[in-house]
């Protein structure tokens, strides 16, 4: 049996956690906060995963942990600093998605940087936490340069519900991650502002455009932009209104400031830190990002969602 470190003790965390033991895994579940740490031991429940019980063979702890195979789910931000304080022990999977907001960098780059000496890969695709915790069916990509690396992170969290995939393209499918949690406060400002399934359709597909762009321009394959880490989480995201990117841009059509958005819960929205340094790594590639530059736009308060909207629909008309 291998055992299974999970960093980071959120809704995300949490669900990875239980997929692993589902998996046959010893299991050890690290939270950031030990007063947290010890209650969700104690109680065996996480107010982030509400209704599910943690197995009594999961380790919860607050001291960061050694594994056969660590598993990454921290807000992105903070991905850097954790992965650089981790003890020596097996490959990386970071389950985090976005852009870091200092450096440009993404996901695989950070832990190249903080962890040289580890291999690593990403674990990305159409996966809300909730049913992945609840063992619902599901699948995602596992992407990484090393074969060797990803077979191993599928034999140790694939079970017949949760079906992985492996991918040689991590460019393209950590863009994917990234760029449609920003494409997802589009789609929900769209719908916020009630201008219809139809509109919301268009800035999908127009999304998607744009995510295969960046993809590409920074090495990445246009295959992987139709698969799992790509359309399949873009339509996720876009849709599923269990996404806080998608909810976050509900709330920005209704009327709201991303300030009051932001203010009025406590859990992470990925979109509104990667939006700003998705589009600057996108201008530095020389790839076109127009609706990834309007959210960037409005989260960052330069522009209204109204200016926005007329921006992108007063672009010059072209073929497809």
């Amino acid at each position: 049996m291998s055992s299974v470190a999970v960093i980071g003790a959120g809704a995300w965390g949490t669900a990875l956690a239980l997929q692993a033991h589902r998996a046959g895994a010893r299991v050890t579940l690290w939270a950031r906060d030990p007063a947290r740490a010890a209650a969700m031991a104690a109680t065996r429940q996480n107010p982030r995963q509400p209704g599910l019980t943690l197995p009594p063979d999961i380790a919860v702890v607050a001291e960061l942990p050694s594994a056969d195979l660590i598993l990454l789910a921290p807000p992105l931000q903070h991905l850097r600093a954790i992965a650089a304080a981790l003890p020596p022990g097996g490959p990386l999977v970071c389950c985090a998605k976005g852009i870091e907001a200092a450096t440009l960098a993404m996901p695989l780059e950070m832990l190249a940087e903080a962890q040289p000496a580890r291999p690593a890969c990403v674990l990305t695709g159409p996966n809300f936490a909730a049913e992945i915790a609840a063992g619902l069916p599901a699948a995602a990509v596992v992407a990484g340069d090393a074969e060797p690396v990803r077979a191993t992170v599928i034999a140790a969290l694939a079970t017949q519900a949760f079906r992985l995939y492996g991918s040689a393209d991590p460019v393209g499918a950590q863009i994917g991650g990234a760029a449609k949690n920003v494409i997802a406060i589009a789609a929900g400002a769209v719908i916020g502002a009630g201008l219809g399934e139809n509109a919301r359709a268009a800035l999908v597909t127009r999304g998607l455009a744009e995510l295969g762009r960046l993809a590409v321009a920074l090495g990445g394959r246009a295959e992987t932009v139709a698969g799992l880490s790509g359309l399949g989480d873009l339509l996720l995201t876009c849709t599923g209104a269990a996404s806080r990117n998608f909810r976050f841009g509900v709330a920005l059509g209704a009327g709201q400031s991303p300030a009051e958005i932001l203010a009025a819960h406590d859990y992470v929205t990925e979109g509104v830190a990667t939006a700003p340094a998705l589009v600057r790594r996108a201008t530095q590639a020389g790839a076109s990002v127009p609706i990834c530059a309007a959210v960037a736009a409005v989260v960052s308060g330069r522009i209204t969602l109204d200016q926005a909207m007329s921006a992108l629909l007063a672009r010059p008309l072209r073929d497809e």
